[in-house]
């Protein structure tokens, strides 16, 4: 369905994402929690945009702080960003690690339902509150937690070990770890020329040879290693979205903006398994729809924002975009497709394995980077948005390819 009102992005800010990797960070040391994070990314958006007293509504994206951090009702911090913010609508939203773009999705929602004229839309997430094995049973809760006794310790990464050790089975193991590792690969390339990325000051001289490090099911997983999975990760990032009056009321010109011109939303059975392990079939459908919503094709896309949760999950993605047929996805990776300077560059910041994972955070992470990228504004990421591919589109999923958002930007 095309949007029946003009949409835009801009003014977008991120924390850095922090967790094992960064210099600063030390487990033992206390650091930055929900309420810093908040701030810091809140007042980020309201310096670009002339201040508080310009939001008509806010929206906050956030999965377990209720267990994380024993804190909920989240969009009451909202007011805690600036005093200008006391009283403002503010509303939050959860579905797992796609409820960055829920809250995305929702303030365009409002936008097109005229409610709001300027919306600040952000995610949060504070994780390492715990170690890691505890953080993957609280993870866990992003699916259906009655599978939990049966599912691997560290629940999430068995998921889609599974469907990494399917691809293989089905279309050949040492074929697939390339590919994986070419992801790995591009991940931290990507991520050293990004200040705030959790991976920007990995210094490995060969990150190919760690991501073809082969999975050993007795210390980890049966078909994924370590360095095919994202982090642990602390983080915020916020952006506002805004009607045409809403930029000429926050004095942005277009310039400095990207419009929405597609939004895509899917969701599948939290209680049933997926059909084949090789397909990720909500996300084929959020970006079908996103796709037709904005009247493009595939082959216009610039750049992709994918939610590589694990390095598998960006090869199904390049599938599910229908970039490479099935099958041929792994193929389309490793022939350096998804690099930075490939036919379609992903995740160009790092994505969730180099950027980090702050789950609510993520989805309004990914909106930041394209809006960086079609304005110019990426600094030593920036790539070439080339005319005759002008657009940018975001994927965040929720849990194992249950909750899907699809997000397609052009520069305004």
């Amino acid at each position: 369905m095309k949007l029946r009102k003009k949409v835009y992005m801009a003014a977008g800010y991120n924390t850095i994402s922090m967790g094992t990797g960064r210099k600063e960070f030390n487990p033992k040391k206390e650091r930055a929690g929900l309420d810093e994070l908040i701030v810091e990314a809140g007042q980020g958006v309201l310096k670009q945009i002339g201040g508080a007293k310009n939001v008509d509504e806010a929206v906050i994206g956030n999965f377990m702080a209720a267990r994380f951090n024993n804190q909920g009702h989240l969009a009451a911090f909202i007011p805690m960003i600036d005093p200008g913010l006391k009283f403002v609508p503010s509303t939050r939203v959860e579905g797992a690690c796609g409820s960055g773009a829920l809250a995305l999705a929702a303030g365009i929602k409002s936008v097109l339902a005229e409610t709001a004229d300027v919306v600040l839309s952000m995610g949060v997430e504070v994780q390492n509150t715990m170690k890691a094995i505890y953080v993957a049973d609280v993870l866990a809760g992003a699916g259906h937690f009655s599978e939990r006794k049966e599912g691997h310790a560290y629940f999430f990464p068995g998921k889609f070990s599974d469907r990494a050790g399917a691809y293989y089975e089905k279309f050949g193991k040492e074929y697939t770890r390339k590919a994986l590792a070419t992801w790995y690969k591009n991940a931290i390339d990507n991520a050293r020329l990004c200040p705030t990325a959790q991976e920007h000051h990995n210094s490995n001289p060969d990150p190919m040879k760690l991501g073809m490090m082969e999975p050993n099911p007795k210390s980890f997983l049966e078909h994924l290693n370590v360095f095919d999975c994202s982090k642990v990760s602390d983080g915020a990032s916020a952006i506002a979205i805004l009607s045409e009056e809403g930029l000429a009321k926050a004095g942005i010109a277009k310039k400095d903006a990207v419009e929405v011109i597609g939004l895509g939303m899917a969701e599948y059975n939290i209680a049933e398994n997926p059909s084949d392990l090789t397909v990720m079939e909500t996300t084929k459908e959020a970006v079908r729809k996103a796709l037709e919503s904005a009247g493009i094709t595939k082959d216009q896309l610039g750049t992709v924002e994918t939610h590589d949760c694990f390095t598998i999950a960006g090869v199904l993605a390049v599938e599910a975009i229908g970039l490479a047929p099935h099958g041929k996805g792994a193929e389309y990776v490793a022939a350096g497709k998804t690099a930075r300077n490939g036919e379609v560059p992903f995740n160009t910041t790092g994505g969730l394995v180099g950027w980090g994972h702050p789950t609510g955070a993520t989805g309004v992470h990914q909106a930041v980077t394209i809006w960086e990228q079609l304005t110019g504004k990426t600094g030593d990421a920036q790539i070439e948005i080339k005319p005759e591919k002008p657009y940018g589109l975001t994927i965040n999923m929720g849990g194992d390819d249950k909750t899907v958002v699809a997000i397609v930007y052009k520069k305004a």
